[in-house]
């Protein structure tokens, strides 16, 4: 889910960027990531012989992640990134939904019970940004009936711009702890956003079997 590697790759070098912070980041947040990313939830839509249901399934719980994100995260870090607007999916899932035919449960709250800071919403915006860079479609458009205009607009929606979007995130987001010196705390929030988006897949597996 999370694109550790295409961040890494695609910073800016225009400007002095501290890999040691990102790789400390990406180190201490790899074991909640593969947690969440082993998941049959996660892994469901990556089978050779991947159901349609368990695609729409799927959505709806992202969809759950990328709402709460943009209602609660995006207006804290609104100072430190300037194209927030267009970097919003819950509306892409939606329409993928709707295609599908999937009726969409009430959206459900991911990130509860913190006093969120700027730099602890950075932490949760670095797992949310990078695992929709990180996002594969090839697999969901082999299915009959799906293309990027109809069911796979999510998946798709960087298309070739993937390394500006990487560029454009990475930089302000390194900036901001470089002047801030907030690391810990950045990092802190990542693990605590995989932790959450893992309770919430798992909670919603266990409630239906």
């Amino acid at each position: 889910m999370i694109a550790y590697d295409l961040l890494l790759m695609n910073a800016n070098l225009g400007f002095p960027i501290e890999i040691d912070f990102l790789e400390k980041l990406k180190s201490q947040s790899t074991a909640a990531h593969k947690k969440l990313e082993n998941l049959s939830v996660s892994t469901s839509i990556f089978l050779p012989d991947m159901k349609i249901e368990d695609y729409c399934y799927y959505l709806s719980l992202v969809y759950d992640v990328h709402k709460n994100t943009e209602e609660i995260i995006f207006p804290i870090v609104s100072a430190v990134f300037t194209d927030l607007e267009e970097r919003k999916k819950t509306h892409l899932i939606e329409n993928d939904l709707l295609y599908l035919i999937y009726k969409k449960h009430e959206p459900a709250l991911i990130f509860t019970n913190k006093l969120l800071s700027i730099p602890f919403s950075l932490g949760i915006r670095y797992v949310i940004e990078a695992s929709s860079l990180g996002k594969r479609a090839k697999n969901v458009e082999k299915t009959a009936g799906l293309n990027k205009q109809k069911g796979v607009s999510y998946l798709t929606e960087c298309g070739n711009q993937t390394g500006n979007y990487c560029k454009t995130f990475i930089n302000p987001f390194q900036e901001y702890e470089q002047q801030n010196n907030c690391a810990d705390e950045i990092i802190e929030e990542a693990v605590y956003a995989f932790d959450c988006v893992y309770n919430h897949f798992q909670s919603k597996v266990q409630n239906e079997n």
